[in-house]
C-alpha cells in the first residue's frame, strides 16, 4: 500500500537539508580556520626570509662603502648585519631549509662563515700588503654575491610556496560556498514546490472565497494535512452556499411582503368592479335586457382575469424554482414591479419609466423582477416622502473591447461584461440625498449597510448583484453628496446563455 505523504515529512525533511547545510558550514569554517593558521605560520616565515634577505642586501651595501672609503663605521656595521644572518640561520634552520635544497642551504652557512673569515683577513691585509688585500676583496665579493642569490631564491621559492598556499585556499573555499549556495538554492527550491507552493495555493483560493466566490478548492498536493485543510474548506464553502440560499430566501420573503402590500392595493380595484357589476345584476335581473347582463358579466369576466393575472404573477414571485431563462419584454417587468410598489410609493414620489416597448432580453423573470423591485425600493427609501424616481433604458451595440460597464471612476463595478454584440443599458436614478463616499466601495458587499440596526440586514444589494451576475451582466452605481444615487445596470440581449458559474 502506497503511503500517503506528509506536509510534516516534507518540512522535516527539509530541516534536515539545512542541518546538513549547517554541518558543512560548521565544516569549512574549521577548515578555515586551520588553513589560515598556516597561512599565518607561512607569512611569519616569510617575514624571517625576507628580513634574512635584507639583511644579505645590507652585508653588500656596507662592504661596498668600507672597500670605497675604509671607514671603521661601515665595516662594524657589515660585520653586525654578517652576524645577525648568521643568526637568523641558526635559529631558523628547521624553516629555511624547506625554501632550498640541501645542498644549497649547507652552501649558504658555509658562505657567511667564509665571509666572516675574509672580512677579518683583510682588515688585517689592508695594513701589511696590498695585493694580498685586493685578492681577498675579489673572494669577499664573490662570497657575498652567493649569499645574496642563495637568500633571494629563499625568498623567491617562500612567495612561490605563499601564493600557491593561497590560490588553493581560495578555490577551497569558493567551491565550498558554491556547493552550499546550490544546496540552500536546492533546499529551498524543493520546500517551495512540496510545502510553499501548495500553501500559497489554498492562500489564493482562501482569497477567492473571501471574496465571493463558491467555486470548489482543488487538490495542490496528496499531503494530508493540505487534503485535510481543502476538505475543510470545500465543506465550509457547502455550508456558506446553503446558508446564502437561506439568506437569499429570507431576503425573497421580504419582498414578497413588499409586493403583497401592493397587490392588496392593486386587487382592490378588480374586487370592487367586480363586486359593483354583480349588485346591478342582482338589482336588474329582471328589467335589465340580455345586453346591458352580457356587457356585466363581460365586466366581471375582465377583472376577474385581471385579479386572477396579479395572483399568477405573485405566485410565480413567490414559488421557488430551477433558473429558467426566456424572452422577457422589458416595459412590461417594470410595470409589474411598480405595480407591486405602487402600495408602498408615497403621493409625493413621482416614478417615471422611459422603456422602449421593443426592448426584449433573455432572463429568468422571477429573479430579475425580485433585482428590479429591490433596487426601486431602495430608491423610494431614499427620496422619502417626496422626489422622482426616474428609469431609463436603452439599446446598444458592443465591441468586445467596449463591453465593460463603468460610469464612475470611483464607483464599485463589481462585474465585468465579457460579451460583445447587442446590450441593454439600463439606470435607476432617484433625486434622494445619494450615498456617503465612504460607503461607496462596499455598498455590493453582503451585510452592509447604511441603515440603522433593525431597519436592514445589508443583503438587498448583494442579491441584486448576484442576479445581474448569473444573467452575465454588470452592475455599478455612481453618487456625490445631495445628488442622488444612479444604479447603472448592463444586460445581454443575445440568446440564453448559460448562467456565469
Amino acid at each position: 500500500m502506497k503511503l500517503q505523504s506528509s506536509l510534516r515529512q516534507k518540512i522535516t525533511l527539509g530541516y534536515l537539508g539545512y542541518y546538513v547545510m549547517a554541518l558543512l558550514i560548521i565544516a569549512l569554517s574549521l577548515f578555515t580556520f586551520l588553513e589560515l593558521r598556516q597561512i599565518e605560520q607561512k607569512v611569519g616565515l616569510g617575514e624571517r626570509i625576507t628580513e634574512l634577505f635584507d639583511a644579505t642586501l645590507e652585508i653588500r651595501r656596507f662592504e661596498k662603502n668600507y672597500f670605497l672609503y675604509q671607514q671603521d663605521a661601515d665595516f662594524q656595521e657589515g660585520k653586525r648585519y654578517a652576524a645577525k644572518v648568521s643568526d637568523l640561520i641558526r635559529d631558523n634552520s628547521a624553516d629555511f631549509s624547506r625554501l632550498a635544497s640541501a645542498p644549497k642551504f649547507a652552501a649558504l652557512s658555509n658562505e657567511v662563515r667564509t665571509y666572516h673569515e675574509l672580512m677579518a683577513e683583510y682588515v688585517k691585509a689592508t695594513a701589511v700588503d696590498a695585493r694580498q688585500a685586493q685578492l681577498l676583496e675579489t673572494q669577499i665579493r664573490k662570497a657575498g654575491k652567493d649569499i645574496v642569490t642563495i637568500a633571494e631564491g629563499m625568498a623567491t621559492t617562500e612567495r612561490r610556496m605563499t601564493r600557491s598556499s593561497l590560490d588553493r585556499f581560495r578555490a577551497i573555499l569558493v567551491a565550498s560556498i558554491a556547493l552550499i549556495s546550490l544546496l540552500m538554492i536546492a533546499v529551498g527550491w524543493a520546500l517551495s514546490r512540496m510545502v510553499v507552493r501548495p500553501l500559497k495555493h489554498m492562500d489564493r483560493c482562501v482569497e477567492a472565497v473571501s471574496s465571493g466566490s463558491t467555486d470548489r478548492l482543488d487538490l495542490p498536493s496528496e499531503d494530508r494535512e493540505i487534503i485535510a485543510i481543502t476538505q475543510a474548506f470545500n465543506h465550509m464553502i457547502g455550508e456558506l452556499e446553503l446558508r446564502q440560499k437561506m439568506l437569499l430566501h429570507s431576503e425573497k420573503l421580504a419582498s414578497l411582503g413588499t409586493m403583497l402590500a401592493g397587490v392588496a392595493h392593486e386587487m382592490n380595484n378588480p374586487l370592487s368592479n367586480i363586486s359593483l357589476s354583480c349588485q346591478i345584476l342582482l338589482e336588474e335581473i329582471d328589467e335589465s335586457n340580455p345586453e346591458q347582463r352580457r356587457e356585466l358579466l363581460e365586466q366581471i369576466d375582465e377583472q376577474t382575469e385581471r385579479a386572477r393575472n396579479i395572483v399568477r404573477t405573485l405566485l410565480n414571485f413567490a414559488r421557488d424554482k430551477p433558473v429558467k431563462r426566456e424572452m422577457v419584454p422589458l416595459a412590461a417587468l417594470f410595470a409589474e414591479v411598480i405595480l407591486f410598489l405602487k402600495g408602498e410609493t408615497p403621493p409625493g414620489v413621482n416614478i417615471v419609466s422611459d422603456i422602449p416597448s421593443d426592448i426584449e432580453l433573455p432572463a429568468d423573470r422571477q429573479r430579475l423582477e425580485q433585482a428590479l423591485l429591490n433596487l426601486i425600493k431602495n430608491a423610494l427609501e431614499a427620496v422619502g416622502t417626496e422626489g422622482e424616481i426616474r428609469i431609463t433604458a436603452a439599446k446598444r451595440h458592443l465591441a468586445k473591447e467596449d463591453a465593460v460597464s463603468r460610469p464612475a471612476e470611483d464607483s464599485k463595478s463589481l462585474g465585468k461584461c465579457f460579451h460583445g454584440g447587442d446590450a441593454v443599458d439600463i439606470e435607476i436614478r432617484d433625486n434622494g440625498p445619494g450615498i456617503p463616499a465612504e460607503a461607496l466601495a462596499h455598498i455590493f458587499d453582503p451585510f452592509f449597510t447604511t441603515k440603522e440596526v433593525g431597519h436592514g440586514m445589508g443583503l438587498g444589494l448583494f442579491i441584486v448583484f448576484e442576479i445581474i451576475d448569473e444573467h452575465n451582466g454588470c452592475i455599478s452605481v455612481e453618487s456625490g453628496a445631495g445628488q442622488g444615487a444612479a444604479f447603472h445596470i448592463r444586460l445581454p440581449l443575445e440568446s440564453p446563455i448559460e448562467p456565469r458559474q
